[in-house]
């Protein structure tokens, strides 16, 4: 009888110890999908499966939220009222908004609050960014697919739309999408139904459809890249999102609730810009806006000293030239050194050129965009 005791105890405690490691595991696998959908997309389709079902959206980045922990506008700017005026308007309807803006800007921001002030703020908000899936994945994705489909189908994935079914799809950089994926988007819009891969039925769909894109989609429609019909059915009513050097005067208040959100980065101390960093950020252009703000405080905080943010901490300097390149090693060869830095201002001139609209600067450089996000990470931009 001891010996059967003890067998169940040990049972019991290996029971115990496999179930912690599961549900430690399940928010790290979703944690990789929030950031990095090209990662997730390699699991297996049971974690797929419920990361849809749960209805969590692409970006895992804060957003900036009032005192009822909702998602908000910060500033009192002319611009940043009149956007605020435009979500309260358009937020009771039903009708496809497309959100424009630069990279940086916030429009994700903008579909939360469109989503929130609405009536279906409590229904699920699903949020993919149409840039980082691949072109081989996109339909899966988008529609699902049944049991056996394809040689990785191991069970079946309901799809975005079918998650968001009931609430809000918000297709970020919705003209990264190719167009043989643009006529399959605009008959799931128009028909309100989708048809799974492997599926000979189609499958009834309610969703609010919020769009964004910080390239000019008009353009695109005329360059023969985006399909005019689905640039109607999206763009029945048009939302702009300011740059950050279009309401300097909002910088003030940014910074201090972008301080705020960062306050656990320094235990038991109030970070606090002083007055002369306060004015070098008003002078500052932003080409990455309210992002590149926040990743400048980030750091500058980090080098402070006490939580007090001077001047000389944020860097601008350093940023806004850029001469010297990152990442270079002294093992380098001196002719690999020279190369690196010589691409690394090339590209970097362009981008700011080009108010880092990676699809026009793509283009000013002779490639495509996909090498550009490749020559940008390893450049360490």
């Amino acid at each position: 009888m001891l010996v059967q005791s003890s067998y169940i105890q040990r049972c019991a405690s290996i029971s115990y110890t496999l179930i912690k490691y599961i549900m430690i595991a399940l928010p790290m696998c979703v944690l990789v999908y929030n950031s990095n959908a090209l990662a997730f997309s390699s699991l297996p389709d049971f974690f797929s499966c419920n990361f849809i079902l749960l209805g969590l959206g692409l970006n895992n980045r804060p957003q900036p939220t009032s005192a009822d922990n909702k998602p908000t506008l910060i500033g009192q700017s002319e611009d940043i009222s009149i956007l605020r005026e435009m979500i309260k308007r358009v937020a009771p309807s039903l009708a496809p908004v497309f959100i424009a803006g630069a990279s940086g800007t916030g429009k994700e921001l903008v579909a939360r609050m469109i989503r929130d002030q609405g009536p279906r703020r409590d229904k699920p908000f699903v949020a993919v960014n149409c840039g980082a899936i691949p072109n081989e994945l996109m339909e899966s994705e988008f529609f699902g697919h049944v049991k056996g489909a394809f040689t990785s189908a191991h069970s079946d994935k309901p799809g975005l739309f079918r998650a968001a079914s009931g609430g809000t799809l918000f297709l970020d950089e919705i003209a990264e999408l190719p167009i043989a994926m643009q006529v399959k988007l605009l008959r799931a819009i128009q028909e309100k139904a989708v048809k799974p891969i492997g599926s000979d039925k189609e499958v009834k769909v309610d969703v609010r459809l919020l769009s964004a894109s910080h390239q000019p989609l008009s353009e695109l429609v005329t360059e023969g890249l985006f399909r005019e019909d689905l640039f109607y059915r999206i763009h029945v009513i048009d939302i702009y999102v300011p740059t950050l050097a279009q309401h300097p005067e909002d910088i003030p208040a940014l910074a201090q609730h972008i301080l705020t959100k960062l306050t656990p980065m320094v235990p038991h101390l109030t970070p606090k810009l002083t007055d002369a960093a306060l004015a070098a950020l008003r002078e500052y252009s932003f080409p990455g806006n309210v992002r590149e703000l926040e990743n400048i405080l980030e750091r500058a905080l980090t080098l402070s000293e006490d939580g007090i943010i001077k001047d000389t901490d944020l860097e601008l300097q350093t940023i806004k030239p850029l001469q010297q390149a990152p990442y270079v090693t002294h093992t380098t060869s001196p002719l690999t050194e020279h190369l690196f830095a010589r691409e690394y201002e090339i590209v970097l001139d362009a981008l700011h050129r080009h108010q880092w609209n990676r699809t026009q600067t793509a283009k000013a450089l002779g490639i495509s965009p996909r090498a550009l996000r490749y020559r940008m990470k390893k450049l360490g931009l």
